[in-house]
């Protein structure tokens, strides 16, 4: 990874953004809230002085992931969003943006901000991609990887060169050491076909989201344990409903489990509250459980 590097310009804890730059091409990989969008922008203008921001990569449509990406290109007008089709129709529609500036509101709050200015309509994703599309950036080539479970709309990004992948969160939310916080909103079986296909890449760098570059056998331990912890939370969460424990019992579970250390940090409660009553009610339908 001498040929690249990966800098934290997150603003705020459950922000979602880091600059990825080889000297010649800048890329945006995720772009955080829209309460922290100019704060994020500054820095990364601190960083490239000059030169431009020549694209922004989007894992998902989630608000802490894509809200962002409007301020940054106030800053640079130029540069192009690359995001999956379907998070680009899911921008597309006024009840979605409606949602997004809510929750962003909402977190703002939170940590004391309640006045900043609204760019939310002005979201929008100049290159779509698929699953197998290149994005060449200059001397970087990144391949798009589908990785839904987390959302249908999540992808990552493969440079095969450098054997770097820019994940998503269907592989986790990563605790800084040896443990991974499964988060998958659409169906655990999904899941697990996407955390089995990066599995059969060819990788030694992870830049994971909400946390940052990792690399040699920290990252074949994040992906060991993206499919384990994934795997054995969803067996555990089936046994408890089969012994008739409600939604809240199993949300106890998890947060005992999981919820502690710098997740706190990555995770904001609201989220992981609404995150893992999702999970649980998906796991009931997937397994046909009463």
């Amino acid at each position: 990874m001498a040929d690249i590097k990966v800098t934290d310009v997150r603003e705020k804890a459950g922000d979602a953004a880091f600059l990825i730059d080889n000297g010649t091409t800048s890329i945006m990989y995720d772009s955080g809230f829209a309460f922290t969008g100019y704060k994020v922008a500054d820095r990364i203008k601190s960083i490239l002085g000059k030169r431009q921001l020549d694209y922004i990569f989007l894992t998902h449509s989630h608000y802490d992931h894509a809200l962002g990406s409007v301020y940054a290109k106030r800053y640079y007008p130029d540069t192009k969003v690359v995001a999956g089709e379907y998070a680009a129709k899911i921008f597309a529609k006024p009840s979605a943006k409606a949602l997004m500036r809510e929750l962003d509101k909402k977190f703002a709050k939170k940590c004391g901000v309640y006045e900043y200015e609204d760019l939310i309509d002005e979201l929008s994703v100049d290159i779509p991609v698929c699953d197998g599309d290149i994005i060449k950036a200059g001397e970087l080539e990144f391949k798009v990887i589908s990785l839904p479970g987390h959302t249908k709309c999540s992808v990552g990004f493969y440079e095969s060169g450098l054997k770097l992948l820019l994940g998503c969160e269907t592989l986790g939310v990563f605790n800084g050491k040896d443990d991974i916080v499964p988060s998958y909103l659409v169906g655990y079986k999904t899941t697990m076909n996407s955390i089995e296909r990066v599995l059969g890449l060819d990788i030694e760098s992870i830049v994971v989201p909400h946390y940052g570059l990792i690399t040699g056998d920290t990252a074949k331990l994040y992906l060991k344990k993206s499919y384990e912890t994934t795997k054995k939370t969803t067996e555990d969460f089936v046994a408890l409903m089969k012994e008739g424990k409600s939604n809240a019992d199993i949300l106890q579970v998890f947060k005992d489990r999981f919820y502690h250390g710098e997740i706190i940090n990555a995770y904001p409660i609201d989220a992981m509250t609404l995150n893992v009553g999702i999970m649980t009610d998906l796991i009931r339908r997937e397994f046909d459980i009463q």
